[in-house]
């Protein structure tokens, strides 16, 4: 009897596990695919520098920003952008959430503000601003209604 207790306790420990070991597989593969958004304007521009890439600067209201989310689902959270960009961008991202759930810490705000105030005076969300390793503009571009191959397209038609 006592081993037939035994036996149970495992099928139930080991059916109960299951799920937990295939979410966390999942969390682990979800993690190793993830777009690498920076959030540091000097971080991003040593990473273009070493790896000779393009910066694309992400302005966006992650929070209240339809067109914001809209682009995110559309074309950042596609696997064929981030694979795209993994290899051809350094990704930067400037988020303004208002949401009280969603606020940044102050010191990213301010940084957040600070590239607003050099590439984005005007407010626009989203906005996409392709720069050169030096921080200079190549191009820039707002939301539209692209598939992640197009908006690549667009973005590199930018670059010099």
């Amino acid at each position: 009897m006592h081993h037939r207790l035994i036996y149970v306790t495992v099928l139930i420990i080991d059916l109960l596990m299951k799920p937990f070991v295939f979410i966390f597989f999942m969390f682990v593969i979800a993690l190793g695919s993830a777009q690498e958004w920076h959030t540091d304007f000097s971080e991003a521009k040593n990473i273009a520098k070493a790896k000779d890439l393009p910066i694309v600067l992400v302005f966006q209201g992650s929070d209240w920003c339809a067109p914001c989310i809209k682009l995110d689902r559309e074309v950042w959270s596609t696997d064929e952008f981030k694979d795209y960009a993994k290899e051809h961008y350094v990704m930067l991202q400037a988020d303004f959430p208002r949401r009280k759930k969603n606020a940044l810490p102050k010191e990213q705000l301010n940084k957040n503000k600070a590239l607003a105030e050099g590439y984005n005076q005007q407010g626009i969300f989203p906005f996409v601003v392709v720069l050169n390793a030096d921080g200079e503009v190549y191009g820039e571009t707002s939301y539209k209604k692209l598939s992640p191959k197009e908006y690549i397209k667009e973005m590199n038609s930018f670059i010099k």
